[in-house]
């Protein structure tokens, strides 16, 4: 096999790749995995003697069985009067929260502008404009009828603005009561440096009768058809929500949602998010503790929600709900503090199980280097260190093609009008010079996963996002404001080829030409960091190439003039 045939379709079929991860990205087939209609949603457990009734399914709402489901549909996402929210700023949030049905209603990034020349344009999470609609609702539902601290209940608050300040933790409390002896209190936690809000709903029973009831959650989401840019990475990047049933996470798409109905299971240790580029709303319930899920898109809305089983409170008795939510970036080591699982938000695809000792790796450096860049940089090296060995295969195979080119051209030429002997030539020379044109193909093909899964890693870890890295790379999770790297890029390709054997076939040789032309466009607009990872491995295989040429040359020579003085020796 030629090495530069190889070549050429190991970089078309990297090409076709990326295009088929686009395609499913936008005509996936529906997921393997059961779809339930809202209308048979799954079945609960059968519950204990004396217990209450367990809930179905959280189709409609976070609702018990035999009770019109009138959560969802009777709330609104109406914007709530100004004289009916809380302020609440920390050192990395500024959350906006509503005293109807305490709903955290508004969410901006305080240290993640939306683009680097607009400081004060911050990336908003949650918003109850219908256009970009994002809300975290909690909640108790109860049997029967009469009030319930659901999310249309009207809390009261102690104050209108909370700023963590110099403290740690800070807690907004609010209370809620029925004016029949049951009575709520409802306080959001919030920590320094931490995108981590804690929710507990203590529940207290003064009445004559048992209360029985659950806690829910749920986040409302907006929902829309995916616009994808070749100009815009970000663009490919999935937006949506994302379910984790205790052992893996499936994100789930808007047309199977839509055409196949609700999404439900029923599991311990699971949480529900919606996903974008780097960001994320979640929601994640105690571990060890039954809850039933489900995800549904309405009006272009999604809505994942989430529902315990219900308990009975006993007359004089109290009982504390907790729940986290998590607005933020993909911080993976926030995300671990939560649940470890939750880092399954950050998308690396089908590559997860090589990219993630990536990014550790990646982090370890950085955290020596102080910059993302060098840190690209150092990995690339240690990559290529790992795949030295395979790589010198591989490239003494196309030191020695390029050694004995001239010859090959002149068997080609000689039987030019006879394929069958010019290939029979071929192969004895080959057997002459010890030359395995195939010796190329099994290092390359181990590498590409390991380069495939750098690049996610590269392109996903919001880590990066907006980080410089010198002169007028002030911010690798964007294009080369000048091109300047893809052009260096698009450089060190063409010298790369010139170290490397000319293809005899006119096309492959045309082919090659116009290679380095088309990566420069391709790479044009993607982010810099990624570009600044290929031309880093493209600068050592140079190096390395060059090294190998001028070994296999030199052994060429004293191989060459050992021939002769065995020719001119009377023995």
């Amino acid at each position: 096999m030629d090495n530069q045939r190889l070549l050429i379709w190991a970089s078309f079929g990297l090409l076709l790749w990326w295009t088929y991860q686009a395609w499913m990205l936008d005509y996936a087939s529906p997921s393997t995995t059961e779809r339930s209609d809202p209308a048979t949603a799954i079945s609960a457990p059968r519950a204990e003697p004396g217990a209450p009734p367990l809930p179905t399914s959280t189709a409609n709402a976070p609702a018990m069985r035999d009770e019109v489901p009138t959560l969802i549909n009777s709330g609104t996402n109406d914007p709530v009067p100004a004289n009916n929210t809380i302020h609440v700023l920390t050192d990395v949030l500024d959350i906006e929260i509503s005293t109807k049905g305490g709903t955290l209603q508004r969410a901006s990034l305080v240290n993640y502008p939306v683009a680097k020349d607009q400081p004060n344009n911050l990336v908003r999470l949650l918003d109850p404009d219908r256009m970009d609609l994002g809300l975290i609702q909690t909640g108790l539902n109860a049997f029967g009828d009469g009030p319930k601290a659901d999310q249309n209940a009207q809390f009261q608050r102690e104050s209108d603005w909370y700023e963590l300040g110099n403290q740690d933790v800070l807690d907004v409390p609010l209370t809620w009561t029925d004016g029949q002896g049951l009575m709520v209190e409802k306080i959001f936690r919030f920590r320094r440096g931490s995108y981590r809000i804690d929710v507990t709903q203590r529940i207290t029973n003064d009445r004559d009768a048992e209360w029985r009831g659950a806690d829910y959650a749920q986040i409302r989401r907006r929902s829309r058809e995916p616009e994808r840019s070749m100009f815009d990475v970000d663009t490919y990047s999935f937006d949506g929500p994302i379910i984790y049933d205790g052992e893996k996470s499936e994100k789930l798409d808007r047309d199977d949602l839509m055409s196949d109905g609700a999404y439900d299971i029923q599991t311990a240790n699971g949480w529900i998010a919606t996903i974008q580029h780097h960001f994320l709303s979640a929601l994640v319930p105690p571990l060890d503790t039954q809850y039933v899920y489900n995800v549904s898109v309405r009006d272009n809305v999604a809505i994942s929600s989430l529902i315990s089983t219900p308990i009975i409170l006993q007359p004089s008795a109290s009982h504390t709900f907790t729940i986290t939510a998590f607005v933020g970036p993909k911080l993976q080591s926030q995300l671990e503090e939560v649940a470890d699982s939750l880092k399954l938000t950050v998308d690396y695809g089908w590559l997860t199980i090589i990219s993630q000792p990536l990014f550790w790796l990646l982090s370890l450096v950085y955290s020596f280097a102080a910059n993302w860049g060098v840190a690209i940089i150092v990995v690339t090296i240690l990559i290529k260190l790992v795949f030295y060995k395979l790589t010198e295969k591989s490239g003494r195979s196309m030191a020695k093609m390029r050694e004995i080119q001239p010859r090959v051209q002149s068997l080609q030429e000689r039987y030019k009008d006879d394929r069958q002997a010019q290939g029979q030539a071929m192969m004895e020379l080959y057997k002459r010079e010890s030359v395995n044109p195939a010796a190329g193909c099994l290092p390359i093909l181990i590498q590409m996963p390991f380069f495939l899964a750098f690049y996610w890693v590269l392109l996903e870890s919001v880590e990066m996002r907006q980080a410089p890295f010198a002169l007028w790379i002030t911010d690798l999770s964007s294009r080369d404001p000048y091109f300047i790297l893809p052009i260096i890029m698009g450089a060190a390709m063409l010298f790369q080829q010139k170290l490397n054997p000319t293809p005899a076939d006119p096309v492959q040789a045309k082919v090659m030409q116009i290679m380095p032309v088309m990566f420069t466009v391709f790479f044009a607009f993607f982010p810099s960091g990624l570009v600044l990872y290929w031309v880093t491995n493209t600068l050592l295989s140079i190096a390395q190439q060059w090294y190998i040429n001028k070994i296999v040359h030199e052994e060429a020579v004293v191989r060459k003039g050992g021939k002769k003085q065995d020719r001119k020796s009377p023995e």
